[in-house]
């Protein structure tokens, strides 16, 4: 079986599957499925397999991740059928699995095109499928073809969606001058990179941007790969964002994954530098779970899980304030995140005149109390804030500084 695992395990890396049907149940006579048609589908912009499961009278449909579809088809082999005909665009495949498990494998001539997935083809990408992208080459998420590997396509949906956001707020970002821009806690920096193309290569714009993250391997492996893709002017370092004070003044920056207040301290940096645009990904946001204490809320708060996502919606919510306090224009938008949690909340803010700031005042500080919470983002920007006396006895902050990866 290890050899059709192998052609199973080639066929979804590629994403070369056009169909496949499974038949030839195991055990004759049994009640079940009498055969399995596979097929691939985009749900939600995913690629996904859809597994109909054919019985005498009735058909049962199931879709499954791109990842999943190796796991899929062996355990169908190994359990139900005996019998496959998988066809992809470089050949045809015929399976036949004796009953003690000896598994013979015919290559035939292809018998079938790929079809466009519609929901593909509505879909226009700013990076597009079959245009080669050098760094998405060189991340594994395209081959050198430009088709987007199956199991990289949520990735590869990912980055447009982030270079969709940036494609917004381009009217806001400085003109006639090379851009700054520096992202807290890269990572792993897909996005770094998109970011980096999108503007430099694509859009032709000067620009310098520096990459900053803890972990110095993930560093060194990111350097290495702009000094390969000969982005000049990409830079990543080792570091900490409380600590890093390089540069006066930033155009942009991006925190995706900043741990609890790591968050609090790069808008903190962003707001100080009088960055043009800011763009963050919050994650493990745990400060306010430990200081909301309100008896009207006790049927919400009352619940561990309710109350750990009523604090992150509400620490997302006093951000996004202060930052309007602040002299910013924010948005709270859907952001896909693959890595962590289906769906995640990105806070886009452009640099804006703020004309009503004590209105927004008020209100922020009617939130707060009612809460009872001592937000780390008001303290670290007392100074910048409408009223100068700001309580300052609060608990000791979670360490900022702690960055996610992406």
């Amino acid at each position: 079986m290890e050899g059709l695992r192998n052609l199973i395990h080639q066929i979804s890396e590629q994403g070369g599957l056009i169909s496949a049907t499974l038949s030839q149940r195991r055990k004759a006579g049994e009640d079940g499925y009498t055969k399995t048609v596979i097929k691939p589908v985009l749900l939600k912009g995913a690629l996904h397999y859809q597994f109909a499961n054919h019985s005498s009278n009735k058909v049962v449909h199931e879709n499954i991740p791109a990842d999943s579809l190796e796991d899929g088809v062996m355990k169908l082999f190994e359990e139900t059928f005996r019998q496959g005909l998988i066809c992809t665009a470089e050949a045809d495949y015929q399976v036949l699995i004796s009953k003690k498990y000896k598994v013979s494998i015919l290559t035939k001539s292809p018998t079938k095109k790929p079809g466009v997935l519609t929901h593909n083809r509505a879909k226009q990408y700013i990076l597009q499928e079959g245009k080669p992208v050098p760094f998405l080459i060189e991340l594994g998420i395209m081959n050198s073809e430009g088709k987007v590997l199956a199991k990289k396509y949520d990735k590869f949906r990912q980055i447009n969606r982030f270079l969709e956001m940036v494609q917004d707020v381009l009217p806001h970002l400085p003109e006639g001058r090379p851009l700054t821009i520096v992202d807290f806690g890269c990572g792993k920096s897909y996005l770094t990179f998109a970011l980096y193309h999108y503007l430099s290569v694509e859009l032709r714009k000067e620009l310098k941007v520096v990459g900053l993250d803890l972990k110095a391997d993930v560093i060194e492996h990111c350097g290495m790969l702009a000094k390969d893709l000969n982005y000049q002017n990409l830079r990543f370092l080792v570091g900490d964002i409380a600590d890093y004070d390089e540069l006066n003044q930033v155009d942009m920056v991006v925190t995706l994954h900043a741990c609890d207040t790591a968050t609090d301290a790069a808008l903190e940096k962003a707001v100080r530098w009088g960055a043009s645009v800011i763009l963050s990904v919050p994650c493990c946001q745990h400060e306010l779970f430990g200081q909301i204490n309100s008896p009207v809320l006790d049927p919400l708060l009352s619940h561990g899980i309710l109350k750990e996502r009523f604090s992150a919606l509400a620490t997302d919510a006093i951000r996004a304030k202060l930052l309007d306090i602040m002299g910013y224009k924010t948005q709270l938008l859907e952001f896909i995140d693959m890595e962590h949690t289906p769906k995640n909340i990105l806070i886009r803010a452009v640099k804006a005149k703020t004309t009503d700031t004590d209105r927004l005042w008020r209100e922020y500080t009617e939130f707060r109390d009612f809460l009872k919470a001592e937000p780390y983002l008001e303290r670290a920007c007392k100074d910048l804030l409408p009223v100068a006396e700001i309580a300052t006895a609060t608990p000791a902050a979670s360490e900022a500084g702690r960055t996610g990866q992406l």
